[in-house]
């Protein structure tokens, strides 16, 4: 083998053993992937989740749909809203309200999202490496967890002020009928329902996330999170 040809073989030992190498890296084997930590990885996989979660929330018919619709108005008003909904309002003007309210539900949840989202970029987490190990919703439970009853209280002054300025007058008609409801207590309870839809919604993602990550794009996450990783 002369010079040149041995000059080639070392330059194809070279690249092979740096793809190698890049493939070893990549492994999930490790706490960390060159400049990222787990800490980074559960950071990420909220921060998509959660964004991917109100996107849900947020769309045309989504929240009354996917969560709130489910309670009825009921669990909004009490004992009241269920003599309302069975005695005062018809099929049609029951969607009405509930239609109303799913926009009120959904003015809360945009009200939510930046709060999540700051809360997850600067957030402490004492041990990442457990959340990547944990279950399919860990992540998820660990930040709800961390943040309390943040959302409720950034939410009911909110909704309590837009229930009152409902444009539909169907809410006035309901709140006017249901004497002894106040509008506080309604979105106190309103505000409940949706601090649940979101953490529901958040947690359906970040258990799609776990399962599949390669659909995200994301290589921190795909990494992390991919078959056949080794923690």
């Amino acid at each position: 083998m002369n010079a040149e040809d041995r000059s080639r073989v070392s330059r194809r030992m070279i690249m092979r053993g740096g793809a190698a190498t890049a493939v070893v890296i990549a492994l999930p084997a490790c706490s960390t992937i060159p400049g990222f930590s787990f800490t980074d990885a559960i950071r990420r996989l909220l921060l998509i989740s959660s964004e991917r979660a109100f996107a849900r929330l947020t769309a045309p018919g989504g929240f009354w749909d996917g969560e709130v619709a489910r309670l009825g108005l009921g669990q909004l008003l009490g004992t009241r809203g269920d003599v309302l909904s069975s005695i005062l309002t018809s099929a049609l003007f029951k969607r009405r309200l509930e239609g109303e309210f799913a926009k009120i539900a959904v003015e809360g949840s945009e009200r939510a999202a930046p709060i999540v989202a700051d809360t997850v970029r600067v957030i402490g987490i004492a041990n990442a490496a457990a959340l990547v190990r944990g279950g399919p919703r860990a992540a998820t439970d660990f930040l709800r967890g961390e943040m309390g009853g943040q959302l409720i209280e950034a939410m009911v002054p909110e909704l309590g002020r837009a229930i009152e300025i409902a444009s539909d007058p169907l809410v006035g008609q309901l709140i006017d009928a249901a004497a002894g409801t106040n509008v506080s207590g309604i979105a106190q309870r309103l505000a409940g329902n949706v601090n649940d839809a979101i953490w529901q919604e958040i947690g359906i993602e970040e258990q799609g996330i776990r399962d599949n990550p390669r659909a995200t794009n994301d290589p921190l996450l795909i990494g992390v999170f991919g078959a056949g990783r080794v923690l």
